[in-house]
């Protein structure tokens, strides 16, 4: 992918959004879109801004392609692997800490409510 334009439009099409949506929720008329498309402009930095942070995608990989779609992500997941490797093989917290058994307890249920929000927006976009 070589625009910004085609990077915003994969993570609209894999939010399964319609692009009148996203011009919507992000308060971008559709004229400016059109014309991101084109190639006639490009989105403000604060308007890449607050797309980066809607998309939960870095601003490397939405301004430059560099780096990989979910690389915060894989980064998160890494800086956590220490807690994972703890558990015994029925996911128990064998080994760990109460500190760590609440922080565990607290990323899941905000990964829960992450999920949950996601589908709570693609119910209203229909």
């Amino acid at each position: 992918m070589h625009s910004i334009y085609e990077r915003i439009d994969l993570l609209i099409r894999m939010k399964k959004m319609t692009k009148k949506n996203f011009c919507e929720e992000l308060g971008i008329s559709t004229g400016n879109l059109g014309d991101w498309k084109r190639g006639k402009s490009t989105p403000s930095t604060n308007k890449l801004i607050e797309i980066a942070a809607f998309f939960d995608v870095s601003l490397d990989w939405l301004m430059l392609g560099k780096g990989t779609l979910n690389s915060a992500v894989k980064e998160q997941a890494e800086s956590y692997r220490h807690y994972y490797s703890r558990l015994d093989e029925d996911g128990r917290t064998a080994q760990l800490t109460p500190e760590e058994e609440a922080f565990i307890r607290e990323y899941i249920a905000f990964t829960q409510y992450r999920k949950q929000r996601n589908r709570s927006l693609g119910d209203t976009e229909s």
